[in-house]
């Protein structure tokens, strides 16, 4: 595959990066952004015609319910400890926090300007993988 694959780590604000990749992929690193949307447009904007934005987060319910699971309950507490000061460190903050449900990265991506998001239906019992369409 080394004739058809290459990856990179860049600096996803670097100039001339525009439109010159077929995927942009983000391992669960979107909650801890003081901007979301921001990051979420400039990944949108690093995809190739035809591109995909491959976003892995936490899987947390759809919605809150009290007391909510064991995993649920330790995703809040990694958030409360960890990823929610790390994210609210700049400011302005969309403070998100571990537990991102996913109505909540719908709208991050469509204030992006991306047309749709589709769950994908990958079974893990960690992470939920979202594919954003340009």
């Amino acid at each position: 595959m080394a004739d058809r694959v290459c990856f990179h780590v860049r600096d996803i604000t670097e100039p001339g990066l525009t439109r010159r990749y077929d995927l942009v992929a983000a391992f669960e690193m979107l909650h801890d952004l003081a901007r979301p949307v921001e990051a979420l447009r400039a990944m949108r904007g690093l995809c190739a015609d035809g591109g995909t934005v491959l976003i892995v987060d936490e899987r947390v319910a759809d919605q809150f319910t009290a007391p909510g699971g064991e995993l649920e309950r330790l995703f809040y507490g990694f958030s409360t400890l960890c990823c929610l000061p790390t994210g609210m460190a700049e400011q302005p903050s969309a403070a998100t926090g571990t537990v991102m449900r996913p109505a909540t990265l719908r709208s991050y991506a469509l204030a992006a300007d991306f047309a749709d998001v589709e769950v994908l239906p990958i079974e893990h019992d960690l992470f939920r993988f979202y594919r954003l369409k340009p």
